[in-house]
């Protein structure tokens, strides 16, 4: 785990900071609208980390935040600071989620399924084009220009982007923004959405009831690293028990020991002994 940043020293790209600025609707409206170059007025409050699971005993997922306009349109934003080389996939899967709860059992009205962004913010080129933002949809590879139509649009955007063609100069100070989240850079931006959100992040920095929740949440999340170590430990321990007991069996059947015996002292089942 990195090391703790204090809350006045976060970023847009730390999760904690993005999810407290995105639970103001007029930040997420100015970002969606940075970001897709278009008005959109939103219908509902951000959700943010919101669960997403098809079932009780199916992978949960947290998207960082989730919101719907008044077009019907949903909109999952994630921030990813570090390059785990499934973004494309896990991306799949959180549109997969959404689309699942999008139409009640037995409905096959499927026009009727929303509209769907998924947007991911992070500080490097996932396609290392030099571009600060690559869109997704579905398209012909047989026919260029057609498009499937579904409804489903992925968004990659890349703060550290070179290549300014095709958007706009408020989407790279949005970008860089994110990575360097201070006065200077939104008064250089010359942007007033972008001031605004400084003005407001500036208050969630100061606030002594979210630095209580900061600290308590890094506090969680150190629990939460420190007991999958020691259960890693435990199953590792686990793990060079069962090694050793195979190694004694094989070393037994060469002595030519009858099986139930090996058994009996390995704790392996006799199947387990016949396959070494």
């Amino acid at each position: 785990m990195e090391k703790k940043k204090e809350l006045k020293d976060l970023n847009l790209l730390d999760r904690f900071l993005f999810a407290e600025a995105v639970e103001d609707p007029e930040i997420l409206q100015d970002m969606l609208e940075i970001i897709l170059g278009k008005d959109i007025v939103l219908k509902h409050l951000p959700q943010t980390e919101k669960e997403g699971r098809r079932a009780a005993w199916s992978r949960q997922i947290r998207m960082d935040v989730w919101a719907m306009d008044e077009n019907e349109t949903i909109y999952d934003a994630e921030v990813q600071k570090k390059n785990t080389h499934n973004l494309p996939r896990r991306t799949r899967l959180y549109n997969g989620l959404i689309d699942s709860k999008l139409l009640e059992s037995g409905d096959i009205e499927y026009n009727k399924m929303n509209d769907v962004y998924i947007i991911m913010i992070m500080p490097f080129d996932l396609f290392g084009l030099g571009l600060y933002r690559y869109t997704f949809r579905m398209a012909c590879q047989e026919v260029p220009g057609l498009e499937l139509d579904d409804g489903a649009t992925r968004i990659f955007l890349n703060t550290r982007g070179t290549d300014p063609a095709g958007i706009s100069q408020e989407l790279i100070a949005l970008l860089r923004y994110f990575e360097e989240t201070s006065k200077e850079v939104a008064e250089h931006s010359s942007s007033s959405r972008i001031l605004n959100m400084q003005e407001k992040i500036e208050q969630i920095r100061s606030s002594e009831e979210i630095g209580v929740k900061y600290m308590n949440a890094y506090e969680e999340r150190l629990l939460e690293l420190q007991e999958a170590r020691e259960e890693g430990l435990k199953e590792g321990r686990e793990d060079g028990q069962q090694k050793a007991y195979k190694e004694m069996a094989v070393e037994l059947k060469k002595l030519g020991r009858p099986l139930e015996e090996i058994s009996k002292v390995t704790k392996l089942s006799i199947e387990e002994i016949e396959a070494l």
